[in-house]
C-alpha cells in the first residue's frame, strides 16, 4: 500500500497527535494493534475461525500487552517513554474484568504508544516494536 493511500480514501486531515487525550490514542492504538496480530495470526495459515480468534485474542489481551511492553521500556525513547507513561497514568471510567489493575494500565500505556506511532505516521517504528515485543514474548522466532 502507497503512503498516505488510507488518508487519501478517507479524506483523512493530519492531525496531531499530541492534541489527544491518552485514551484516546490508546482507542485507534488498540484497533491498530488488533488488525496487526489478526494479519499475523492469520498468515499462521488457513485454520477454523474460532482458533484465530483464540490466538488473537491471547495476544491482544492486557496481561500480554503487559508482558510486551515490560519487555520493550528499555528500547523505547524518551519521547516514546513519555508517551507510554501518560497512557499508563490515565484515569479510565471502566474497571479491567479479567485483568490486573496493573496489567491493564500497562496495556492501555503500550495501546497509546501503539496509536501516537501509528497517527505520526512512525510506521516503520511502530512495526519494529510490535516485531521485538512478539519476539520477545516467544511469538516470533
Amino acid at each position: 500500500m502507497e503512503e498516505g493511500m488510507i488518508e487519501q480514501a478517507l479524506q483523512l486531515q493530519k492531525v496531531d497527535a499530541g492534541s489527544y487525550s491518552p485514551l484516546a490514542l490508546a482507542y485507534i492504538g488498540d484497533a491498530v494493534y488488533e488488525l496487526l496480530i489478526r494479519a499475523r495470526v492469520m498468515n499462521q495459515g488457513n485454520r477454523q475461525v474460532s482458533k484465530m480468534h483464540k490466538k488473537t485474542a491471547a495476544l491482544v489481551q492486557a496481561r500480554a500487552q503487559a508482558e510486551m511492553i515490560g519487555l520493550l521500556l528499555e528500547e523505547l525513547s524518551e519521547e516514546e517513554l513519555a508517551v507510554y507513561k501518560r497512557g499508563r497514568n490515565a484515569r479510565s471510567a471502566t474497571m479491567p474484568k479479567h485483568a490486573t489493575m496493573r496489567d491493564y494500565r500497562m496495556a492501555t500505556g503500550f495501546e497509546a504508544l501503539v496509536g501516537h506511532l501509528y497517527l505520526t505516521g512512525r510506521h516503520e517504528r511502530l512495526l519494529r516494536l510490535i516485531h521485538d515485543g512478539l519476539k520477545k514474548i516467544g511469538e516470533l522466532s
